[in-house]
């Protein structure tokens, strides 16, 4: 068994998917619409096949949380970009272009080394190595 795919809404899908093709690499996939449901996604795929299917509806209203905010579910993602130096350097271009840093580069207790950056959503990304 695999995980196939994890999906979030968005309200603006170009501007999350160019988030993860900029700074992660991935590609992104021909936009779906279904005009009947005001419902559009695209899928972004990392190299090493895990993907993340992103999400806009015209029906939906916006849910206002603090962004960043810990709650109960899914609370992060977290993407492996190979190295101590591969995070170190993209926590600083993220910074450098905007993005709010919420855990600066450190080694948990677990051995992780690791960063927490918001994606343009507010969703928080644990970016390892």
């Amino acid at each position: 068994m695999k995980i196939a795919h994890i999906a979030l809404w968005t309200p603006d899908l170009s501007r999350s998917s160019a988030f993860y093709q900029q700074y992660f690499g991935a590609t992104v996939s021909v936009p779906y619409h279904n005009n009947t449901k005001g419902f559009s996604s695209v899928f972004i795929s990392f190299a090493d096949g895990a993907r993340i299917e992103l999400m806009h509806s015209t029906q939906l209203e916006p849910v206002s949380l603090p962004r960043g905010v810990q709650r109960m579910g899914l609370t992060h993602l977290g993407l492996d970009v190979g190295s101590t130096e591969a995070v170190d350097a993209l926590t600083e271009r993220l910074r450098q272009d905007g993005y709010e840093i919420v855990g600066e580069p450190r080694r948990t207790g677990d051995g992780f080394y690791e960063s927490i950056v918001l994606d343009p959503d507010g969703n928080r990304l644990e970016i390892t190595g």
